[in-house]
């Protein structure tokens, strides 16, 4: 008898150059966004309000960027990582056309890589994987690469292929809206007074706020984002695994970090690249979260004198404030407390 359940895909399973279309488009609704200021707090102006949106040329308050990223990513799980192990890392993300309440989203993926890991049980799998709004339109794509289960320790090894990833997205090939008209800015009712121009490379801001995940809030999360990584969601067969219990969806911890970094970086209105990423530690139930963040790269953007692009380091950590900026030592490790190293460009209104 043919089975009409998928197991997921595991390492074996996956060829170089295969091209995946996920399933189930989604619909993001003012409902999705009430729930996610609901599990993160998250206070930019932009998203928050229709009437600054639209002050500054949005048609509405266009959905937050890491919102869209979640829902793009959880359409990948069921086909990339439904046997994963862990997510280990991002590249090459790039936001283009805005989202707004109403629009429907879907994702394609492309393997572009494959190694096996030298215990044989395990390989990592490299998808670049695009999202789509109901006309077509890119509104995001980004790199991943994720470890994966064998299903069979026994097969043979593929050839590894490891991808070249680039360090940073390029600031010429950073998407601006083209309505986006920062005349109209309100700093006031952004709730910072700080603009591009008084930011300087190498500045560190401890963000100060911090918030202790719970279990109704990363499984509401997993679940808004239809995020069906078994790791994720299932005590049962998690009692078992690593760590005896459910892990925290990395993305969850992107989120939180993002929403804390609005105390010191209020005017970064738009999330327009993600550069890279590394969850460096695994979060659980009960853990407190805090973050700090350093500025890596200050750059002007093509055509306009208006906008400024910050490139930022953000670091999350566990149970530990972030006064110190606890990051790597002289070793060149992460400190025990580091949980994320998350690499992005934000773009922000300059003194002109």
């Amino acid at each position: 008898m043919v089975s009409k359940t998928n197991p997921g895909n595991f390492f074996e399973d996956f060829k170089l150059g295969q091209e995946i279309v996920h399933a189930t488009p989604r619909t993001i609704t003012e409902g999705d966004v009430s729930l996610y200021t609901a599990l993160y707090g998250t206070r930019f102006a932009v998203n928050s309000s229709r009437a600054f949106a639209q002050s500054i040329g949005f048609t509405q308050a266009p959905v937050d960027d890491l919102l869209v990223f979640h829902v793009v990513f959880g359409k990948t799980v069921p086909d990339v990582s439904l046997n994963a192990i862990a997510n280990l890392g991002y590249a090459a993300g790039r936001f283009s056309q805005p989202v707004y309440p109403g629009d429907s989203l879907n994702t394609l993926s492309k393997v572009i890589g494959l190694k096996e890991n030298s215990d044989g049980k395990t390989g990592n799998v490299y998808v670049h994987s695009s999202g789509y709004n109901q006309r077509g339109e890119h509104v995001l794509d980004y790199i991943r690469w994720v470890m994966v289960r064998k299903k069979d320790p026994a097969s043979p090894a593929v050839s590894a292929v490891i991808p070249e990833l680039p360090k940073s997205v390029a600031a010429d090939d950073l998407v601006v809206p083209e309505t986006l008209n920062l005349s109209g800015y309100d700093r006031q009712l952004a709730g910072s007074p700080f603009y591009w121009n008084d930011y300087a490379v190498g500045e560190k801001i401890d963000h100060v706020d911090a918030m202790t995940v719970e279990e109704s809030d990363h499984m509401t999360a997993t679940r808004l984002y239809q995020n069906t990584a078994k790791v994720h969601f299932n005590q049962h067969t998690e009692k078992d695994g690593r760590f005896g219990k459910r892990i925290v969806y990395g993305g969850h911890v992107i989120s939180m970090a993002r929403a804390f970094s609005f105390n010191g970086l209020g005017n970064a209105f738009k999330v327009a690249a993600i550069n890279g990423g590394r969850h460096v530690a695994p979060i659980f139930a009960g853990d407190t979260v805090y973050a700090w963040s350093e500025i890596l790269e200050k750059e002007r953007l093509p055509n306009r004198d208006d906008i400024g692009a910050l490139r930022i380091r953000m670091v999350a950590t566990k149970d530990c404030p972030c006064s110190d900026f606890p990051y790597k030592g002289d070793n060149g490790k992460y400190h025990p407390a580091v949980v994320l190293e998350f690499d992005f460009t934000v773009l922000m209104p300059a003194n002109t």
